[in-house]
């Protein structure tokens, strides 16, 4: 049995919209599976399936060994749930908060102080525990979410975008803890993200998923390995021969993929050393002026650019406050 697993899973909205298109996933008990993909992928589509939120349009999915859509009662007594915004209540203490969730999901009276006191030490909180959340920083808030997707010491914890919108080095500290909590309990994470460094770091296995679609899966480590062990990225003075040149490139025995930005060409080899001056010698047969060239292994980035052909910036994941603040008043309506 699974923590996670879809079979063919999709989603289409009144519009025709299709958010999610046929995604099948499987994550293993005691995993942290990366879901990486842009905004507007199906990341967090899936995830509110998955968290019996929404109901799938078709196939099957099923959390905990329960399938989502006929046994939503019994996913939901076995999961844990971080949203991409902050659901805490900033005028109430951070003891108080997790009070209210406790009590939400129906944590008996006779353990929830004391499950409360183990929560406030995993998330470090113990000594701020009675002051209001609004004192609180960003990442001291999200600390606190993370803490109350814990209450029910869930068998599959489920992360939406838990750094979106945070420093870099406070995202760090929450890969700590997302690192701790997996250590001390053993539990199934499923992390949505748009960071891939955030993915390398944490994960065992990831997703690409891409319009809806997932693109490939594996381990980090193996899908940098399968683009070959560098890659040498050149800028070139007119695109005039481009399709030419990246023809002639692709023959080259180390060459491994090659994609195109405008004038800039980013191939993926075995041996950076030995294809720099088949390059060069390539581009001067074709009277191809190189501007820049660079050596570089590499990364989850270079992976997306490879499956999906566009780079994943971290500028679509600006944090908008707004839409937290408005959305935190609604939940206090």
């Amino acid at each position: 049995m699974y923590a996670v697993e879809t079979d063919k899973l999709s989603k289409v909205y009144h519009s025709g919209l299709k958010a999610v298109d046929e995604v099948s996933i499987k994550l293993e008990n005691g995993e942290i599976f990366g879901f990486l993909g842009p905004n507007g992928a199906g990341k967090s589509t899936t995830i509110m399936i998955l968290t019996t939120l929404l109901k799938p349009t078709s196939g099957k999915a099923f959390v905990a060994g329960f399938d989502v859509a006929t046994q939503a009662k019994s996913v939901r007594q076995n999961i844990g749930y971080v949203q991409q915004d902050s659901t805490i209540d900033e005028y109430l203490t951070g003891r108080e908060n997790l009070e209210l969730q406790a009590r939400l999901n129906h944590i008996p009276k006779d353990i929830r102080t004391k499950r409360i006191d183990e929560i406030l030490g995993i998330i470090e909180l113990s000594d701020r525990q009675n002051e209001a959340a609004v004192t609180y920083s960003g990442g001291m808030r999200k600390r606190l979410d993370i803490g109350g997707g814990l209450l029910n010491m869930p068998k599959v914890l489920f992360l939406d975008e838990p750094t979106l919108g945070l420093d870099i080095q406070t995202r760090y500290k929450i890969w700590e803890y997302i690192k701790k909590i997996h250590d001390e309990f053993e539990m199934s994470i499923f992390l949505t993200t748009h960071y891939m460094e955030e993915a390398d770091k944490l994960c065992n296995n990831i997703s690409i998923i891409d319009n809806g679609k997932i693109k490939i899966t594996d381990s980090p480590k193996a899908l940098k390995n399968a683009l070959g062990n560098e890659i040498v990225i050149f800028e070139i003075n007119s695109e005039i021969k481009l399709e030419q040149l990246v023809s002639e490139i692709k023959k080259l025995a180390t060459v491994k993929d090659v994609s195109t930005n405008g004038s800039i060409i980013t191939v993926f080899t075995t041996s950076g050393d030995q294809l720099i001056p088949q390059i060069f010698q390539q581009a001067s047969s074709l009277e191809i002026k190189i501007e820049s060239i660079s050596l570089t292994k590499p990364t989850l980035d270079d992976v997306f650019l490879s499956h999906t052909g566009r780079a994943l910036r971290e500028d679509e994941g600006k944090y908008d406050k707004k839409k937290m603040r408005e959305r935190m008043r609604r939940i206090r309506a």
